[in-house]
């Protein structure tokens, strides 16, 4: 007979087991996804932005000054990437092909966002395009850069934040 405290479980705990691990693994995948920013790319991927200035760039493709700005981007993105984190989101919020093509079409380099992190960084969408937020390396919205910028541009803006 064994003893009186090594019962076994009660049924309707083991009933409840599985739910438990579904719990778990969400806790844990949520857990992942915290360290990544919580933030997706078109293709899927996590990114990581932990640690680093990001330069969250709103455009469009009927946006002239925004097509214009994509090269800009592209050679601060290049030249500042380790350190910065150019994240571009289409402001028409079209399905992933279509902001993809048209990634492709404009030679977009830097990671376009999924989803547009609505109220993330405590600021509307922006209403003129293109429109640039720099979000400092502890993730706090510091300003907004309005209309097209050049890669030098970007570097003092960047370099503002960082002081």
């Amino acid at each position: 007979m064994p003893a009186p405290n090594l019962r076994a479980a009660p049924p309707a705990l083991n009933r409840f087991a599985p739910f438990m691990l579904l719990l778990l693994a969400v806790l844990v995948v949520g857990g992942c996804e915290s360290r990544s920013g919580g933030l997706q790319s078109i293709d899927g991927k996590p990114l990581h932005t932990e640690g680093k200035i990001l330069l969250v760039n709103y455009w469009a493709e009927w946006c002239a000054p925004c097509r214009e700005e994509i090269p800009e981007l592209n050679a601060f993105y290049r030249a500042h990437g380790d350190k910065v984190m150019v994240l571009g989101i289409n402001f028409d919020q079209l399905p992933a092909e279509k902001v993809q093509q048209q990634a492709e079409k404009f030679a977009i380099e830097f990671p376009l966002l999924a989803t547009v992190p609505e109220g993330r960084w405590g600021q509307p969408m922006p209403q003129v395009l293109p429109s640039t937020f720099i979000i400092d390396a502890s993730g706090e919205w510091r300003r907004t850069l309005v209309g097209p910028q050049t890669a030098e541009s970007l570097a003092e803006a960047v370099a503002q934040v960082q002081k």
